[in-house]
């Protein structure tokens, strides 16, 4: 499973003194982004092959507050099955408490066709460094 951590910023709160609904997405669009860091590749790297990454759905659970201040880990897994989509579903933790999951489901669409690719396990593995094609080809489909 993948991890990075954002702390709350007070201009992420609303009028109730919690983190605002609408950047749950957005740190769970962190984690999305990191991740393929994580395996090597950039977004630049991706939009040069005519490749970019696309959410089909997302959905969040809101379980706990984060407040200003609060230290959020990010935790995300990656999965692959057959076809054209694959798994990015995230916790975010504050300590040991699960404040949030966001489940989401992503695809690779081809900037050419507008369509999403095959095999987008197959063409994230071409743009990763060779550390990330190891992370990529876990057998039990997840990156850790």
């Amino acid at each position: 499973m993948f991890s990075t951590t954002v702390t709350v910023r007070g201009y992420e709160c609303d009028a109730n003194g919690h983190v605002n609904h609408a950047v749950y997405h957005q740190y769970g669009e962190h984690g999305r982004t990191e991740t393929l860091r994580d395996l090597g590749i950039e977004i630049a790297d991706m939009t040069a092959a005519g490749l970019g990454p696309v959410i089909l759905e997302t959905t969040v659970r809101f379980l706990a507050e984060l407040r200003a201040g609060d230290d959020v880990d990010i935790l995300l897994d990656l999965r692959f099955g057959e076809g054209k989509t694959f798994r990015m579903d995230i916790e975010l933790r504050r300590r040991d408490v699960v404040a949030a999951t966001i489940t989401g489901t992503m695809g690779l669409l081809d900037h050419d066709t507008r369509r999403l690719v095959a095999d987008p396990r197959g063409r994230l593995r071409a743009l990763a460094d060779p550390e990330g094609v190891q992370l990529l080809d876990d057998p039990d489909d997840s990156v850790k």
